[in-house]
C-alpha cells in the first residue's frame, strides 16, 4: 500500500497531487485520496472511474474540446460519450494515466501561471521555446510530455528560451 511506503511523499508531491486530482473530481469522484505519487500510480492500475474523465473535460473553463484534446488525454469524442452514458464504468490504465498527466500538467500551468483560463490558454498558443508548437500539440507522446514539463518549469523560474 501506498500509505506504507518507505520514502514518504514531500509536501511538493502532496500538493500536485491534490491539485491534479482536484481536476478529476476529488475523493467525491475518484473515491480515493490522492495523498502521493504513489496513490496515483495504484489508481491509474485500477483505472479512474469515467466520472474523474468527465468532470475534467467538463471543467475547461475556455480549452475547446477538439482533436488536439482528444489527443493529449487519448480518448476520441466517441468514447468521452461513451464514458459521458456510463460513468460509474473505469478507464483502462493507459487512459486512466493519459488523463492524468492531462491533469497534472493542466494543474501546473494554473500553478504557475496564476489562472486556470490562462493555463488552458497557454496549452493552446503556440511557445516559443517548444519552436513554435503548442503545448497541447505535444502532450500526444511521452517525449512531448517531457518537453511540456521542462518548458513548463522554465516559465516557472523565467527562463524561456
Amino acid at each position: 500500500m501506498a500509505s506504507q511506503n518507505a520514502f514518504p511523499p514531500t509536501a511538493e508531491d502532496e500538493c500536485e497531487c491534490q491539485l491534479a486530482a482536484a481536476l478529476l473530481g476529488g475523493e467525491a469522484v475518484l473515491l480515493h485520496s490522492l495523498r502521493n505519487p504513489l496513490d496515483v500510480h495504484e489508481m491509474i492500475l485500477k483505472g479512474f472511474p469515467g466520472r474523474g474523465l468527465k468532470s475534467l473535460i467538463e471543467g475547461l473553463v475556455s480549452l475547446d474540446r477538439t482533436a488536439s484534446l482528444e489527443k493529449a488525454v487519448g480518448i476520441s469524442l466517441r468514447t468521452f460519450q461513451r464514458v459521458k452514458e456510463a460513468p460509474e464504468r473505469r478507464l483502462s490504465p493507459e487512459q486512466s494515466g493519459r488523463t492524468w498527466k492531462f491533469a497534472e500538467i493542466l494543474a501546473r500551468a494554473t500553478t504557475v501561471l496564476g489562472s486556470r483560463e490562462e493555463a488552458e490558454r497557454w496549452l493552446e498558443r503556440p511557445a516559443t521555446g517548444l519552436n513554435q508548437q503548442r503545448p497541447i500539440d505535444l502532450l500526444s507522446t511521452p517525449a512531448g510530455v517531457r518537453l511540456v514539463e521542462e518548458f513548463l518549469s522554465r516559465v516557472e523560474f523565467g527562463v524561456y528560451a
